[in-house]
């Protein structure tokens, strides 16, 4: 484990039970693999771990969850073993990663009370977003903020080099998700090559 760097400590000085984070999204969802490959981007501290409950033979479910539930809304598994759910892990997953305007925005009174309503709201109805918008925002705009915010300027041919911290994901075969391991390079696609 890795928690040698300033963001690591800010984060883990917020909220010391809940990282290493290990955060279970649906791979097969645009909007959340998008917004899961910009938090890999980002955790250069090594807080979080991704596991993709769409993946191929998945059944590391959390205590207390099945699949019905992972489906429904975004959980967390913090270290502390306690889980969380919908915006309230999505908070701990930015502040993982230094997006800490994100979170004191989105914790604004009346805005929490918003972004907390409307997160089930998206959740069940995020494959109504059109792929292309999703690939627009998530993986051209938002992944050059990550990539520029994690120094991996190097990416080249559609795809960066990135060290990836993972507790299990899909299949090695993929391409388009990393394989599972504890510390390990990975190659993740940033959309732009045809």
């Amino acid at each position: 484990m890795r928690f040698t760097t300033d963001s690591g400590r800010s984060a883990i000085q917020r909220d010391p039970g809940a990282y290493p984070l290990t955060l279970y999204f649906d791979g097969a969802c645009p909007i959340c693999n998008g917004e899961m490959r910009n938090l890999m981007l980002r955790d250069t501290a090594g807080l979080l771990r991704f596991v993709d409950i769409a993946a191929p033979g998945f059944a590391a479910f959390p205590s207390g969850t099945d699949m019905a539930a992972l489906m429904g809304s975004l959980h967390g598994l913090r270290a502390d073993g306690r889980l969380s759910t919908g915006s309230e892990v999505l908070r701990l997953a930015y502040r993982a990663v230094q997006l800490d305007g994100l979170v004191r925005f989105t914790e604004l009174p009346g805005l929490r009370w918003l972004f907390d309503r409307a997160y089930p709201v998206v959740a069940r109805h995020r494959y109504l977003v059109p792929k292309p918008l999703a690939r627009l925002v998530l993986e051209t705009a938002l992944r050059r903020a990550a990539e520029r915010r994690a120094g991996a300027s190097a990416c080249r041919a559609g795809a960066c080099s990135i060290e990836a911290r993972h507790d299990a994901s899909t299949s090695p075969g993929d391409p388009a998700r990393p394989s599972a391991s504890t510390s390990s390079a990975a190659t993740v696609p940033t959309g732009d090559a045809s």
